[in-house]
């Protein structure tokens, strides 16, 4: 199951993204951001929110508790610190799906919640790339996934914030959650079996 989680997270989510948007009627994946798809107001939004951000980032927890869960006691500190953090970034992903956007109102609280999750889902992940390669610097069984893991922080931080300026919102957007997918599908198979 721990090994399965990660690319059913991405197959669940993928498709999601790619059905749902098919669905709703004026929706363009190049200018709409998957956000949309789920938010309040929207036909089958809530059935989006769900299987586009909840059911992933729930199998994104079991990744990254396998991860924790194949640290031996004699783990550095800071590997374990790295493992916690990704285990935040699962949860906020997770509420993605529980805080949607509001349609008709994109500055509500309710759309301020969504973004803020978003945001903690991208400092978390990042958070926990720094420490697991910190970590691995003593521990170089891990250093394989601290290495993946930093390279689909720095792919889905520069797709956030530096893409933008040169591609659609929406684009840079997906490109930030393609770093969080190749690291879903790699994750539990890089990782060292528990000692």
């Amino acid at each position: 199951m721990q090994i399965g989680a990660g690319p059913l997270a991405v197959v669940i989510g993928v498709a999601s993204v790619i059905g749902f948007g098919a669905q709703l009627d004026g929706y363009d994946q190049l200018r709409h951001p998957v956000s949309l798809l789920g938010a309040r107001g929207v036909a089958g939004g809530a059935a989006f929110s769900v299987l586009g951000f909840v059911v992933p980032g729930l199998l994104a927890a079991v990744v990254a508790l396998a991860l924790i869960l194949r640290m031996p006691a004699s783990t550095p500190r800071i590997l374990r610190v790295g493992g916690q953090m990704l285990l935040l970034a699962t949860v906020a992903f997770t509420a993605m799906g529980l805080l949607p956007l509001d349609v008709d109102d994109i500055e509500s609280r309710a759309s301020q919640y969504h973004a803020s999750a978003w945001l903690l889902w991208l400092v978390a992940f990042s958070a926990g790339a720094v420490a697991l390669r910190l970590g691995a610097g003593r521990d170089s069984a891990w250093r394989p996934l601290a290495v993946l893991t930093l390279g689909c922080v720095v792919w889905s931080l520069c797709s956030a914030f530096v893409f933008q300026s040169v591609m659609p919102v929406a684009m840079a957007q997906r490109l930030a959650f393609l770093g969080w997918l190749v690291w879903l599908l790699a994750a539990v198979r890089l990782a060292p079996a528990r000692g």
